[in-house]
């Protein structure tokens, strides 16, 4: 694939940031979906702090009705987040907001590894941390997201 047909199949594994298939296409070739994997890792953790937190928050609340990214509508979708119930949708509302009065960036998970139950504790803990705990949870979390998508992507 040419620099572009690459950025413009993989730029969405990363939330509404291609520049990072676009700089992991000048590593190819890849032996595998986990190198691949290894090397936009490895380009977002190389990031500067500011880019970090424009990537982070890249990312849509959970749970939220607003416009998002195709990947992250369904993703959300594969656990019901998309199908919440109005008790359920306030108090996504409610700890999203406590999150992001907090840390001042949206909360983010792999829903993929997650229920609605594991995501409600997982908020409750993170809320504990201080920022730059959790700041590299957030990035953590944005690159086990990416490998889910870089799955679905080149698997179908």
């Amino acid at each position: 694939m040419s620099q572009e047909e690459f950025t413009e199949t993989l730029g969405s594994i990363f939330e509404h940031t291609p520049a990072i298939a676009t700089t992991a296409w000048q590593a190819r070739p890849f032996t595998d979906i986990e190198n691949l994997h290894q090397t936009m890792a490895a380009i977002v953790m190389k990031m500067t702090d500011k880019e970090q937190l424009q990537l982070i928050c890249a990312h849509p609340d959970l749970g939220s009705k607003v416009k998002m990214a195709d990947a992250s509508v369904q993703e959300q979708s594969t656990i019901g987040l998309d199908r919440l119930s109005a008790e359920e949708y306030d108090r996504f509302q409610q700890l999203n907001q406590s999150y992001k009065e907090k840390f001042n960036f949206p909360y983010i998970i792999a829903v993929r590894n997650h229920t609605k139950d594991t995501i409600l504790m997982n908020f409750m803990e993170r809320l504990q941390n201080n920022l730059d705990t959790e700041k590299k949870q957030a990035i953590a979390e944005i690159i086990e997201i990416a490998r889910w998508r870089l799955i679905l992507a080149i698997s179908d």
